[in-house]
């Protein structure tokens, strides 16, 4: 008869290290430093997952635990070649390992299905080896990772995942502009990432024209038009752009004026409309360009002003630029609570009649479109055809609205709660009452005023999109 086994087998070894690789986190935290750095979309991957572990380890370490109490399995229970040492602690049930493994698979799958294929069973192995060393029961792996998983599903029911598919739009006929020939391409050169795209335009597209900007010298209609009735202008078969979304604006009221597609490339600070259209990178654009794929968008006015995406008046324009420079580092959510909480302190409600309907007010957003998720944190649209102006706001006659929004905030919630008013249409009428009020569309501030007319205008606007 054989005697007992002296030395761990290579699964024991593994498993082993799996185990105490995931404590604190640290295996997890490490994935989330590989997904971060394959680009954009790994980012929001690992931001996601490392906030549902977050949020789950803290659930089931620090608030079920102690409320259980169960005691860890007796040593005797498993091979000692299995064990890890010393036995935790802490309370058995829930296992927090597990709990966290799932939270961050699931998490980082809802941004990114395709994680799921290494992740789940990475997970999977790390609960599995909470068992298999003797801290845990089978009941306990698997109610932490029920909690894991409920952490992340709830999650993005209260915080969305944002489409990388191009909003939805109908087709629209555009040339393929193979070489670039044809291209008339207009790059802000106050913009400091500008001068990478004209570069990396010029090599995917060597024959593009490239027209370099001057804000300070003048507008973009009369740098576009120069160059469009100059001697070499018939040959212009569509319009691009280089710059923040504000320049990408100007230049799409000339594209929408002459009838040429725009291009667009993601070349600003926040790149929202490139976004709309899944044109994350240079190239991205440049494949656009080759295809020829492209769709028809609508486009509005702010008092005869184009925009693309976004406007909003009062402390609204403060409260985004509060709420973007936060996001990066708390997560949209918080940061939208901290930018209410700040923007209402220093500003005061303004009292609005919109579409006939008087209405005090802390902030107003209006979307071309109606924007996801709802609330104090729009962040995208599923369609950029639907001809609706999007007014979203933050009532200030209800009892504590400023309270209710920052806590509401925090959770997603808001447009649940009673603070929370919405108005859609194809024209916004918008008085304020008392002092001008300042505005903003597409990230240009422009001069206080009383009187704003919105509009979505009957013409589509034709884009190369990804």
């Amino acid at each position: 008869m054989r005697g007992a086994p002296t030395t761990p087998t290579p699964v024991d070894r593994g498993l082993r290290a799996l185990t105490t690789s995931a404590n604190h986190g640290l295996l997890w935290f490490g994935v989330a430093g590989a997904l971060a750095a394959t680009g954009k979309r790994g980012r929001r991957a690992a931001l996601r997952g490392i906030t549902s572990l977050a949020e789950a380890s803290l659930l089931s370490n620090t608030v079920i635990k102690p409320l259980v109490g169960r005691r860890r399995p007796a040593a005797d229970r498993v091979n000692r070649l299995r064990q890890i040492g010393k036995q935790p602690w802490t309370s058995s049930f829930p296992s927090g390992h597990a709990a966290s493994a799932a939270a961050f698979a699931t998490g980082a799958a809802v941004e990114w299905p395709a994680t799921a294929a290494v992740l789940a069973p990475l997970a999977g192995a790390v609960s599995y080896s909470r068992v298999h060393v003797g801290v845990h029961y089978p009941s306990d792996v698997v109610t932490g990772a029920a909690i894991g998983a409920g952490i992340a599903v709830l999650g993005a029911k209260i915080w969305p995942a944002k489409p990388f598919a191009p909003a939805e739009m109908p087709d629209a006929t555009a040339p393929p502009l193979l070489d670039g020939a044809g291209l008339l391409l207009l790059i802000n050169s106050a913009s400091g990432t500008a001068s990478g795209a004209e570069q990396a335009i010029t090599e995917l597209l060597p024959k593009t024209r490239v027209v370099r900007w001057d804000p300070s010298e003048h507008g973009v209609a009369d740098a576009l038009d120069a160059a469009l009735d100059g001697p070499d202008g018939a040959s212009v078969r569509a319009l691009g752009v280089a710059g923040g979304d504000g320049t990408v604006a100007s230049v799409a009221q000339v594209a929408l004026d002459r009838g040429l597609p725009l291009a667009v490339l993601p070349a600003g600070t926040l790149n929202h409309f490139a976004g709309a259209l899944a044109l994350d990178t240079h190239a991205d654009t440049a494949a656009a360009l080759r295809d020829g794929r492209a769709g028809a968008v609508t486009v509005a006015e702010l008092n005869d002003k184009l925009f693309l995406n976004t406007a909003g008046l009062g402390g609204y324009p403060e409260l985004v630029e509060r709420r973007d420079r936060l996001s990066h580092r708390i997560g949209k959510w918080p940061a939208a609570a901290v930018a209410l909480w700040r923007t209402a302190r220093k500003h005061q409600p303004m009292t609005v009649t919109i579409n006939g309907e008087r209405v005090p007010v802390w902030a107003m957003f209006i979307g071309n479109g109606r924007y996801s998720p709802r609330g104090l944190a729009p962040a995208w649209r599923e369609r950029l055809d639907d001809g609706v102006l999007d007014a979203q706001f933050l009532r200030a006659d209800r009892r504590f609205s400023t309270t209710i929004g920052v806590l509401a905030s925090l959770i997603g919630l808001v447009e649940r709660t009673r603070v929370y008013g919405t108005v859609q249409a194809p024209a916004l009428t918008i008085d304020v009452a008392g002092d001008p009020v300042p505005a903003a569309h597409d990230g240009e501030v422009t001069n206080p005023g009383s009187a704003f007319r919105l509009r979505v205008l009957p013409k589509t606007l034709t884009v190369y999109h990804g």
